[in-house]
């Protein structure tokens, strides 16, 4: 049992102000006493950065309403502009998610914060017709930082909360960080609306972001436990279980990621919509997904990740068949409410898919004969070391989806063919979440270390 000593404020057991030595969230007592609380402000604070991260992030998706006529661009090289965003935004996330223990979660927030100024006053200088095709895309590229910002704040996250907790905290915390892609929209809208450009929208956005590089310097910690440890990514990497959920986030997140950066152009290209029309609608879908997140993780927590997933994939099926339906019918006001739905259903599959992640691991220390504070470890620094390599494959999801609406405007004008490879791909996700995860099988059950013979573990569980 821990004495009165180890219970102290982690704030007191530091090396320096913002360096925590001890930090042991799964001993029940020392959570009670000081852990949730720190693990609590920490998370409000990585919120904060994240949601800005993803603004910027998804900052062209705004740009291009803005980009009329007068900028030359057609509908396919708007498409390529968000697509490169998508995709430096997903290789970014890999080194993010290492740098959490090379610099310490703290110490990386601040950095991660600061770094979004580049892309945010990039675009601020270059951001007027005239401006070469070649430049936008340079700019378009820096909003990368931004995606790399999810990767380092779950990984940090995920070390400050106890695995029962995991779900919720993680959903809250990547939900809190995706609502950046529908409040960047909704303030585009008011922008729009009341006449402005493009640059009033950059000169907002600019100083949030010097706030939430002061706040994640005044408020948050670092984890001393926290090392570097490329021994981990290698062991992540070679884990079939890391390439599995990295293929179901590409259905869920890269889903999410996808369709926020190419709504607006779709109504706009497909249904002519006028840029303050497409405004109006295009941050609904987002925000419904960001607010449903946590309550994936919530209902992995009580139901299992793996069923949540399943049957969640079941739903985006259906949604997206009726999304097919209307856009071959040309009727708005369905495709619309078909479209939301499918992103509610990405943010309740995004909740849920990461809540697996750090339960499999978990398990397999269990499966290998580790107990205690031993497999809790174990199952934290292989889930933190996997979730960099998950988000970054799953965030490539987006960059399928932009490049599948470019390919199908370019041929047939329409959207429907991209529609209908969605509506294919989130059955085979389907499918390979019951034969991997759900499926009886003496294969995947994990019996206790002694000589019973009775399943101990299903990875229905997770």
């Amino acid at each position: 049992m821990p004495g009165p000593k180890d219970l102290k404020d982690p704030k007191e057991q530091t090396r320096s102000r913002s360096w925590i030595e001890r930090w042991d969230p799964e001993d029940e007592a020392f959570w009670e006493e000081t852990g949730a609380r720190v693990a609590r402000r920490n998370l409000v604070f990585s919120v904060l950065s994240e949601h800005i991260g993803f603004s910027v992030w998804t900052l062209w998706s705004v740009m291009v309403l803005f980009m009329g006529p007068e900028y030359g661009i057609d509908p396919a090289g708007k498409f390529f502009l968000v697509s490169t965003a998508t995709l430096v935004g997903a290789f970014a996330r890999v080194p993010y998610t290492f740098a959490v223990a090379l610099f310490g979660g703290r110490n990386w927030t601040i950095i991660a914060a600061s770094l979004l100024l580049l892309p945010a006053i990039a675009a601020f200088v270059v951001m007027e017709p005239g401006t070469s095709y070649s430049t936008f895309l340079v700019c378009a590229a820096l909003t990368g930082v931004g995606g790399g910002n999810f990767a380092s704040s779950m990984t940090n996250i995920n070390s400050f909360f106890p695995l029962r907790k995991k779900g919720w905290a993680l959903g809250l915390n990547a939900g809190g960080g995706n609502i950046g892609v529908p409040v960047i929209q909704l303030v585009a809208l008011a922008v729009i609306g009341a006449s402005g450009g493009p640059r009033v929208l950059l000169g907002i956005y600019i100083p949030l972001i010097v706030v939430s590089a002061v706040c994640a310097a005044l408020f948050m910690d670092n984890l001393a436990s926290v090392k570097n440890d490329t021994g981990a990514a290698k062991d992540a990497a070679r884990d079939p279980h890391t390439w599995i959920m990295s293929f179901l986030y590409i259905g869920t997140f890269g889903s999410f990621i996808g369709y926020s950066f190419a709504f607006g152009l779709v109504l706009q290209t497909q249904f002519g919509r006028t840029p303050l029309q497409a405004a109006g609608v295009t941050f609904i879908g987002p925000l419904l997904g960001s607010l449903i997140r946590p309550v994936g993780g919530k209902l992995a927590d009580r139901y299992g990740g793996a069923r949540i997933t399943l049957w969640n994939f079941v739903g985006m099926a259906a949604a997206t068949g009726v999304v097919v339906l209307a856009s071959v019918r040309e009727s708005l006001a369905l495709f619309t409410v078909a479209f939301i739905v499918v992103f509610v259903l990405s943010g309740l599959g995004n909740g849920s898919t990461y809540k697996m992640i750090p339960g499999i691991f978990q398990q397999k220390a269990l499966a290998v004969g580790l107990t205690g504070e031993e497999a809790a470890a174990y199952g934290r620094r292989l889930s933190g070391a996997s979730m960099g390599l998950i988000g970054a494959v799953g965030a490539l999801g987006g960059l399928g989806i932009n490049l599948a609406f470019r390919q199908s405007f370019q041929t047939s004008g329409s959207g429907t063919g991209a529609f209908v490879s969605f509506l294919a791909f989130y059955g085979v996700c389907f499918v390979v979440t019951w034969a991997v995860y759900l499926r009886r099988s003496p294969v995947r059950s994990v019996s206790a270390p002694t000589a019973e013979t009775k399943p101990q573990f299903s990875y229905a569980e997770v």
